[in-house]
């Protein structure tokens, strides 16, 4: 066979090739009746709008805005510093209004060592000291996230640091076991860790520290340890008198004298108050507290209520 008829035979096969190929392609489904399926199964669905409401859309949105976020801006300056205080002093303010009502004492025990001098050690007790048991739980001051998570043999052992929405920190020492992590989210009253007696201890208990961008508050200033409160719902920072305990009790100076007493004219009663706690919170008497609002000793207190107090 010479290359002619070789080159014959073969455009003939690919010929028939091609041909058959077309003819399967033309069998094939046109694309309009592609477009007619698809408008079928559009159809059969129900309308979008009808499933979802715009009013629907905007009550979602809002639940989202209502959720509970702590504020990023407070957990950036330090935050990753291994410091207790990591903050610039030079940038705090010299008086600023913290808000302390949504609170939890971080436990139940009394003051054992207050906050000040300490001329034995000569040096400074920068909290105080709470009474407590190996293993008794710790709660979160206020609601906030864990800075640290930390242990330091001569020092605070095992201990925590929380920064707070209000901007506030709080540190807890000597502690036994952590029960949070680093970055955690922590909400008023969580558990936290259990009490201890590690690092530079010499007794079972915890070591307590208020402070506001690296200065020491006194906590005392802020809570009232022996009624489980806070003395106010706010609590002014100021750099001349962050040292300063506040002591409203009715057997302190504030009773005698209403021009040393500073707290309102008014209070708006709180879950758990009772005549007497508001009436030691304020430097009042529970007497007193009757006679200027028409309440019994035996009057049940509704929460939210504003009541006067002198």
């Amino acid at each position: 066979m010479n290359l002619k008829k070789i080159l014959i035979i073969g455009f003939t096969a690919v010929s028939t090739i091609l041909l058959t190929q077309n003819i399967e392609a033309q069998n094939l489904q046109s694309v309009s009746s592609y477009n007619n399926t698809h408008a079928r199964l559009l159809a059969s669905q129900s309308k979008v709008q009808d499933q979802i409401k715009l009013y629907e859309t905007e009550e979602l949105a809002n639940k989202w805005l209502e959720e509970e976020e702590p504020e990023m801006d407070i957990y950036t300056e330090g935050w990753d510093s291994r410091l207790v205080n990591p903050y610039d002093q030079s940038k705090v303010p010299d008086t600023k209004v913290i808000d302390v009502s949504k609170f939890a004492i971080p436990c139940p025990g009394r003051v054992t060592s207050p906050y000040g001098y300490r001329p034995r050690f000569r040096r400074m007790h920068k909290g105080v000291d709470l009474k407590l048991n190996t293993g008794d739980t710790v709660y979160a001051a206020f609601s906030g996230r864990v800075r640290l998570t930390n242990y330091e043999r001569r020092g605070y052992g095992y201990y925590i640091i929380l920064r707070h929405e209000n901007e506030l920190e709080t540190v807890y020492g000597h502690l036994s076991k952590f029960l949070v992590k680093d970055g955690e989210d922590v909400k008023v009253g969580q558990p936290i860790a259990l009490g201890g007696n590690t690092g530079r201890s010499f007794g079972a208990h915890l070591h307590f520290e208020t402070r506001y961008m690296g200065y020491a508050i006194n906590p005392a200033a802020i809570f009232d340890f022996t009624n489980k409160t806070t003395h106010t719902d706010s609590y002014t920072f100021d750099k001349k008198s962050f040292k300063k305990s506040r002591n409203y009790s009715p057997s302190s100076k504030y009773k005698s004298s209403k021009n040393n007493y500073k707290g309102k004219s008014t209070y708006r009663i709180r879950k758990g108050d009772s005549l007497g706690k508001i009436a030691a919170r304020n430097g009042t008497t529970v007497a007193k507290l009757c006679r200027l609002n028409g309440l019994s000793k035996t009057s049940t207190l509704q929460v939210g209520k504003v009541i006067r107090v002198r």
